[in-house]
């Protein structure tokens, strides 16, 4: 019998830290520390960030390797994000994960968080699907808004991806517009279920089939708004589910638009989603109806593993481990990283 191989993943790139340790390809613990100083800033501050990074980075990964049942000495290998992400929490992270390798003389494996989204579908769970290459996934984020074409585990191609803001902000941002509280992108999802998503039309932006552009419509919100406001200064208390449920169908729409265009494109009709807003429920519909009417196949992950987790960074790990891809410890962080990197 083959010695199982037990991955400690770290994640750090912006405002949770995170540590998980997988046994091959299955999760042992998945532990996350919010920062909830933040929601009164509305944003993430960097400085903050990675202060509180340093206090839970220990007490994170020590309690991942009790709900796992190990100590550190089994630990096979370490898997950390390298970027991209906020430069002073992945400094916090990187630093940690050389340190402990080196102590505890195991390889260390640097890990694209961008990717790392994308492998959490390889995660093995009872009643999990996985995808077979190459499939279509669509990345959306805080920060990043990309349909990539994944051959393997490592070679990813950009089909598409925004040319202006990610479609998390976009939520974010609208939210803010309405008065809602940081993050805003699940109380729109919250409150547009009780809506009508087409009580309010907003316009489509013109870009090429498979980039996004959320800039003009988040502007175009902002000023409907404003304008409705001067009309009625009960505009927002009155009518919160319906405009919720309205900027949540456009935002859908233009995700589902693409990633018709990118099928009609490649030929195919394995889609996946990853990143923090595919926790949203429209979306996650949207998918389930599509495999009814396109007769695709889609691969929604479970929520845990939406977010930022280190559960996809230690899968991750996993697999470059299987490639003996290791890294050098004169490796260093790297704020701005593609996901082809």
């Amino acid at each position: 019998m083959e010695k199982p191989v037990y991955i400690l993943g770290i994640e750090s790139s912006c405002d949770d830290t995170s540590a998980s340790v997988i046994c091959n390809a299955k999760v042992l613990s998945n532990v996350v520390a919010n920062q909830e100083i933040h929601s009164k800033y509305g944003g993430v501050v960097p400085e903050l960030a990675s202060r509180a990074h340093q206090q839970n980075i220990v007490p994170v990964v020590q309690q991942a390797l009790e709900q796992a049942k190990i100590s550190k000495k089994d630990l096979t290998a370490i898997a950390f994000t390298r970027g991209p992400g906020l430069m002073g929490s992945l400094l916090v992270g990187t630093s940690f994960a050389k340190s402990l390798a080196l102590g505890l003389q195991i390889p260390l494996i640097d890990v694209n968080h961008m990717q790392a989204h994308i492998l959490s579908h390889f995660i093995e769970e009872e009643n999990s699907k996985i995808p077979p290459f190459p499939f279509i996934c669509l990345t959306i984020s805080g920060g990043h808004t990309q349909i990539v074409k994944v051959t393997n585990h490592f070679e990813m191609e950009i089909l598409g991806e925004t040319i202006d803001d990610a479609v998390g902000e976009a939520f974010d941002k609208s939210a803010k517009i309405l008065g809602l509280p940081y993050p805003g992108g699940p109380l729109i999802d919250k409150y547009a279920k009780l809506g009508n998503p087409k009580a309010f039309p907003f316009t489509k932006p013109k870009v090429g089939d498979l980039d996004f552009s959320f800039s003009g419509l988040k502007t175009g919100i902002l000023y409907f708004v404003q304008k409705q406001v001067k009309l009625n200064p009960n505009f927002i208390e009155e009518n919160l589910n319906d405009i919720c449920a309205s900027i949540q169908y456009t935002i859908v729409e233009i995700l589902m638009n693409k990633l018709k265009n990118a099928v009609k494109q490649t030929g195919i009709k394995h889609i996946a989603i990853a990143g923090g807003v595919s926790a949203n429920s429209e979306i996650r519909e949207r998918l389930k109806l599509a495999e009814k009417h396109f007769g695709w196949t889609t691969y929604i992950p479970k929520f845990e593993y939406t977010t930022d987790n280190a559960a996809m960074i230690a899968i991750t790990g996993y697999l470059k481990f299987l490639n003996n891809n290791y890294s050098d410890v004169s490796i260093t962080a790297k704020a701005r990283l593609k996901v082809t990197e």
